[in-house]
């Protein structure tokens, strides 16, 4: 990109996965894009930002270097700072703050970021959650469980994204096997976790809400419902996003219930991605980012809605006045049926080579509409235990949910013929 460009700027911190739709949708708008990035190098679990999209890129990596960036980035006068993804969530609110931009400000960040922090907030702002603990000890964690006195319970890491180390345990060894997982795991943001997070076990199907707020009027882009497999060892893995109708009864309640939240959370701009489960006592939190989804795919988006929540964020920084009246208080459009599909693998070993013919094979299936491989070659392909281990991401769209999942089921039985494995795990 032309570092004299004349054009305004968008500071994008942390643009790893999909954030590289932000910057292009910002271009669209005749706004350039600086990157920064909040650690000295980039995290090895999540997708690289294509830095190439970006005027000027700067590293951020610590409180030592906030005052220096804050002057850097004050000489282009942004007009926004906005979080690419999760890892970028405080270091935007900080900037975004001292640049004197529209922000969701610093006094909550810890309650966007810290799940424990998260749903004590949403607690006390009268609405429904989990029951919880946090402590640094699996003896707590167990001790917590066991007066909770019902399985299963819920054990994870108090700040990480995904199914990353989350486990439904049975039984009090359950629980304490969990613990020491996450005790002795690093997060998908390369932080060692020193403490875990235990919750009831909340009973119900789990959907996403995501959002788009400028000066706290909000739009929702979309509520899907989470399809997901359990492993035998307790973790759940994601399968099937699938879209909801925007009118259903169930619909409603989430959107209202994640308003309230959004509210709680201090979040008046940007887009938010929250994850609620419907229990019988009605919707309750997990957990809500301050950012775009992570499975957000443009084009998929634009072709059962007509925009996409990457267009919408981009329009509420850039033209607040507009978004708002185009888009304040208003639910996505669905022209069609549309669903997500993270798809898993058993095997493990080298990616030496991608077959092009599968892929080409599947990518021409009546209701696929974009084929998304996650593991090229010179990388390794490893069993399944999460979102971040899944090796290819399917979009379809359809007249219909049942003409979908036939296309699924084929996807099923070539999955493991995409990746040809150098070195195959016995």
């Amino acid at each position: 990109m032309n570092a004299t460009s004349a054009a305004p700027v968008v500071v994008i911190v942390d643009g790893y996965s999909n954030s590289g739709a932000y910057a292009a949708e910002y271009a669209r708008l005749g706004i350039d894009a600086l990157h920064v990035q909040s650690t000295a190098e980039f995290l090895p679990k999540m997708v690289p930002p294509d830095l190439s999209v970006y005027r000027e890129t700067f590293v951020c990596a610590g409180a030592d270097a906030v005052d220096a960036t804050v002057e850097r980035l004050r000489a282009y006068a942004p007009i926004a700072v906005v979080a690419g993804q999760e890892p970028g969530v405080p270091l935007a609110d900080l900037l975004s703050e001292r640049l004197g931009v529209a922000t969701n400000g610093t006094a909550k960040s810890a309650a966007r970021r810290d799940k424990f922090t998260m749903i004590e907030t949403v607690r006390a702002a009268g609405l429904h959650c989990a029951g919880q603990y946090v402590g640094s000890d699996p003896a707590e964690i167990t001790r917590w469980a066991r007066e909770h006195g019902s399985y299963p319970v819920v054990v994870k890491p108090r700040s990480s994204s995904s199914s990353d180390n989350v486990f439904i345990c049975g039984s009090e060894a359950e629980v304490a096997q969990a613990a020491r997982a996450v005790l002795d795991g690093i997060t998908m943001y390369d932080q060692r976790n020193t403490d875990v997070l235990v919750q009831s076990y909340l009973d119900g199907t789990e959907y996403i809400v995501d959002t788009v707020s400028a000066a706290g009027q909000h739009t929702v882009c979309g509520v899907w419902r989470y399809d997901k497999n359990l492993l035998p060892s307790g973790r759940p893995v994601y399968d099937l996003d699938v879209l909801q109708d925007p009118d259903a009864p169930h619909v409603r309640e989430l959107i209202a219930y994640v308003l309230r939240v959004l509210e709680a959370l201090g979040i008046e701009h940007g887009p938010g991605h929250a994850e609620v489960i419907m229990t019988e006592s009605g919707p309750a939190l997990v957990e809500l980012g301050a950012r775009l989804n992570g499975n957000m795919n443009p084009a998929h988006h634009d072709a059962f809605s007509g925009t996409n929540p990457a267009r919408l964020g981009a329009l509420a920084y850039a033209r607040p006045a507009e978004f708002t009246a185009r888009y304040g208080g208003r639910v996505y459009a669905k022209s069609c049926e549309a669903v997500v599909h993270n798809a898993a693998t058993a095997r493990e070993g080298l990616v030496a080579g991608i077959d092009q013919a599968v892929v080409d094979k599947i990518a021409s299936l009546p209701t696929v509409r974009e084929v998304v491989v996650r593991r090229p070659a010179g990388t390794r392909l490893v069993p399944t235990v999460d979102l971040m281990t899944s090796p290819m991401r399917v979009f379809h769209t359809g007249g219909s949910h049942a003409e979908i999942l036939a296309d699924y089921q084929v996807i099923g039985q070539l999955t493991e013929d995409v990746f040809r494995l150098a070195d195959p795990a016995a």
